[in-house]
């Protein structure tokens, strides 16, 4: 079945990415015990997202209902656990030297 314009224009995207790669941000800040390197942070992201529900909205472009920044006050506390437990969890368990 061929896509109408309108349906090339949307996308489908997990939010919940979003909102942890944000939050990742807010608690490396600062922070002089962590590798921050891209492999500790990539492994920090998967081990935080694939603990966490994913919330897959539909956006014309990447546009951002209001919505969604209700869902993100709504997680955030989640996120942020989940966040802190993976960066303690990778700094004890780095991948590399």
């Amino acid at each position: 079945m061929a896509q109408s314009k309108a349906e090339k224009d949307m996308i489908v995207k997990n939010y919940m990415e979003d909102i942890v790669r944000r939050n990742m941000d807010e608690q490396y800040e600062g922070r002089q015990d962590v590798c921050k390197c891209a492999r500790c942070r990539l492994d920090v992201f998967a081990l935080a997202i694939n603990r966490l529900p994913p919330k897959y909205v539909v956006s014309d472009r990447g546009h951002i209902f209001t919505k969604l920044q209700e869902m993100e006050q709504q997680f955030n506390a989640d996120v942020t656990r989940e966040v802190l437990k993976a960066i303690d969890f990778i700094k004890t368990h780095k991948r590399h030297q």
